[in-house]
């Protein structure tokens, strides 16, 4: 038998701060070739929001446990484990359901481990957020250093990695933005050029780039955004889209499809985590490479407020507003 710790589930779907919980549940024993793992940190990512509400692309069966990523430490493993021992800090294995004080886990699906030092917040983030940033700047179209990118939701996580990763590989970018007051924000995360969103977006862009040739868009937003985007982008380029912040299908003109051959590609992190396009080789070694920028600092989010599970309902609440940081989980206190 295990111990009795604190949970958040979901039974229903809806509005996210209603539909969460905090409940007892038992950790089961500790099998052969499994880990148990103290959470220390798990973030509320939009994904998460999404399939509270039940519109994400993939739905759990219910009642579920929420959370996709975060960061522990190993307790115990069972027979026959040697990859891990107790006092390891690892990353939870995608889709574990991380909100919650304790997990017991494959020991072989744990892909990532950290040192002992370091903020177990900025560590929780790695597994979803920075291969998303990744993938989008080296999987859509080939880019050299010195070229440019345009971004949407600058000011997202994914977006502040994305800054980020496109500094190091040498990359410029433009970071589009709903609102005014995220210009120290991108500067923090080494964009190049801030600008608010707005139908004179191709304008007010190719002026401040120098009408630099922009091949590759990243779209978060969707709705009339992804016109914007096309807007500034050259010929023969792609909008690369991973989100739906504005809840609306991406507007793309006829025009752009046909005439400019401006194409519209989706990017998913979970189907590059199950297997498409990917070999555990692939997966394991761009993990290694994201945990090096993170352990060094080159790789970070900003951070808004952490809560309790105690305090779940408004995290959650919280996460659902505009705001500047993620919103962090401590299930452990």
């Amino acid at each position: 038998m295990g111990s009795i710790k604190k949970a958040v589930q979901f039974a229903r779907t809806g509005n996210p701060p209603d539909v969460v919980e905090v409940i007892d549940l038992e950790t089961p024993a500790v099998g052969p070739g499994e880990a148990l793992i103290d959470i220390e940190a798990a973030a509320i990512n939009p994904a998460h929001l999404l399939t509270l509400s039940g519109s994400y692309g993939v739905q759990p069966e219910l009642p579920a446990i929420p959370g996709a990523e975060g960061i522990g430490k190993i307790v115990e493993v069972g027979s026959g484990v040697t990859n891990v021992k107790p006092g390891d800090r690892v990353m939870i294995p995608p889709y574990t359901g991380t909100w919650r004080q304790q997990a017991v886990v494959q020991a072989d699906h744990i892909l990532v481990s950290f040192p002992p030092e370091g903020d177990p917040i900025q560590m929780a983030m790695i597994m979803a957020n920075p291969p998303t940033a990744w993938l989008l700047l080296k999987t859509v179209v080939d880019l050299e250093p010195g070229d440019w990118v345009i971004q949407n939701a600058a000011n997202s996580a994914v977006g502040q990695y994305l800054m980020q990763l496109a500094h190091i590989y040498g990359y410029k970018t433009v970071n589009v933005v709903r609102r005014e007051g995220f210009d120290d924000l991108v500067a923090k995360s080494n964009g190049d050029i801030c600008v608010v969103d707005g139908a004179d977006l191709g304008e007010r862009v190719k002026a401040a780039t120098g009408g630099a040739d922009i091949k590759l868009g990243i779209d978060a937003v969707a709705g009339e955004a992804t016109q914007h985007l096309a807007d500034c982008l050259v010929e023969n380029a792609t909008i690369a889209n991973y989100g739906l912040l504005s809840g609306a299908p991406c507007h793309l003109s006829p025009n752009d499809i046909i005439f400019r051959n401006i194409n519209l590609k989706g990017v998913w992190l979970t189907m590059w985590l199950r297997g498409r396009d990917s070999t555990p080789e692939q997966r394991a070694a761009v993990y290694d490479e994201l945990r090096g920028y993170i352990i060094e600092g080159r790789m970070h989010a900003e951070v808004e407020a952490t809560y309790t599970l105690a305090q779940i309902k408004d995290a959650v609440a919280h996460a659902l507003r505009q705001r500047g940081g993620k919103i962090v989980i401590l299930p452990n206190g």
